[in-house]
């Protein structure tokens, strides 16, 4: 008798096997702060526990002060031997290389393939990977060696960090797969332009270097519609689908006017009217790419109400009457890494933008790398582990969730992962208090 998908968790995706492949990782890592009360591994370990209890402060995981209910469940559930207090775990960290953290992502990410759940998200042959940057950090007084300035007509200065993320997704799947982000550091240029391009150089080998065998289509947005930047993506062999628009792409609209077929579709109540030409020029300089150029306009019907809308792609994948639909579902499934992404991040518990503590060199860029991590875990759990399925769709929200998550683990003495999301579900009928007054 098969068992239903939420009474049983994934055994090679869960939380206890992904937490201690990562924290054998972290074993490997150098540590330059050589006060050795706390090890490096610890350090860690209790920083992506503090990101993946949501946890608002760093002051909450101060070991020292912390009672024995969460000492005991960062050793049972994280395997923390001895937790540091907020301000040992900052000098500790502020001296790692972030670089140092990138074999957790892959390692999770080649552990997802291993256990088939990126079959799920097979799209056009490959994968579609979403790539945007976005701000994690801006002060006027607070800031370190990598921060970003900004010099304002008012005489004011600012610093802020921003960093550019990827993530696989499926226009059918809400859970992402977050890759390992690439920070925007100083170096990176005043503009936004620069900031996210010179980023985007390193992001792509990187990507390539760890997963060469992995055919991937790169969706951004208008700012990679440029030769250069097609043309880069090309060299590395992946496919892509960038937005156009008639401001930023006169030349290439200039084209296609009056030579693409229209093809109309409905898809039940949807309507679509399509316009599309193959092997058009980019734009006019010696070294544009020629691409595939595709146009919507969409009506669709969302519970009583119509939304509409246009948009517009260059892709080098052939079009044809046969792929059109899918090619827009994937053009606009970009928008999955601004709110499956970063406004989940930002507004739905894990603090994307608080300062969990800046230091003087990596601290800011390592906490938000062990967040990304957490939201990596979390999402892998969300789209694999039938317990932590049925836990969520009890809860309802996510905020909910991760509010009863953090209360268990601060309230409860907790023995295992399966324990917690077990507890979490629609059997638990809560418990009642009992002092001790002897």
């Amino acid at each position: 008798m098969k068992h239903r998908p939420h009474q049983r968790e994934k055994k090679t995706l869960s939380a206890n096997g992904l937490l201690a492949m990562i924290r054998d990782i972290f074993t490997k890592i150098p540590r330059e702060v050589k006060r050795q009360t706390i090890s490096l591994t610890d350090c860690l370990m209790s920083a992506l526990a503090m990101f993946g209890m949501k946890s608002p402060s760093l002051l909450a995981f101060d070991g020292p002060k912390l009672e024995a209910t969460v000492q005991h469940n960062l050793k049972s559930l994280y395997e923390v031997s001895n937790v540091p207090s907020d301000t040992h775990m900052r000098e500790v960290l502020d001296e790692v290389d972030p670089k140092a953290l990138r074999e957790a992502f892959t390692s999770v990410f080649h552990e997802a393939q291993r256990g088939k759940l990126l079959e799920q998200y097979t799209f056009l042959g490959g994968y579609l990977c979403l790539v945007d940057g976005t701000e994690i950090f801006n002060s006027e007084k607070i800031h370190c060696k990598n921060c970003c300035k900004k010099e304002h007509q008012d005489g004011r200065v600012t610093y802020h960090h921003q960093m550019l993320g990827a993530v696989l997704a499926h226009p059918d799947r809400r859970q992402v797969i977050p890759l390992c982000p690439e920070p925007i550091t100083k170096q990176d240029g005043a503009t936004k332009n620069d900031c996210e391009r010179n980023a985007f150089y390193r992001l792509l080998p990187d990507l390539k270097r760890e997963h060469p065998r992995l055919s991937l289509t790169i969706c951004s947005d208008a700012l990679s519609a440029t030769a250069p930047h097609l043309n880069f993506l090309k060299s590395l062999g992946y496919h892509f689908i960038v937005v156009v628009k008639t401001e930023g792409n006169k030349t290439l609209y200039g084209w296609v006017k009056g030579i693409t077929r229209e093809v109309k579709m409905a898809v039940g109540k949807n309507r679509y009217v399509f316009r599309y030409v193959n092997n058009v020029p980019l734009n006019e300089t010696k070294d544009a790419p020629y691409v595939n150029f595709v146009e919507c306009e969409w009506t669709e019907v969302i519970g009583r109400k119509e939304k509409k809308g246009r948009c517009a792609w260059a892709t080098d994948h052939e079009i044809t009457d046969n792929n059109l639909y899918e090619l827009m579902r994937g053009g606009r499934a970009r928008w999955k890494i601004e709110n499956e992404t970063f406004n989940t991040l930002k507004n739905q518990g894990y603090q994307f933008e608080h300062n969990f503590g800046h230091g003087k060199k990596n601290l800011h860029t390592v906490f938000t790398l062990l967040m990304m991590l957490a939201f990596l875990l979390d999402q892998v759990q969300e789209a694999t582990c039938g317990i932590f399925q049925k836990a969520m769709e009890h809860k309802r929200t996510r905020r909910y969730f991760w509010e009863t998550m953090r209360s268990f683990f601060y309230t409860y003495f907790v023995d295992s992962w399966q324990d917690l999301f077990t507890a979490m579900g629609p059997g638990f009928k809560g418990a009642r208090l009992i002092v001790n007054t002897s």
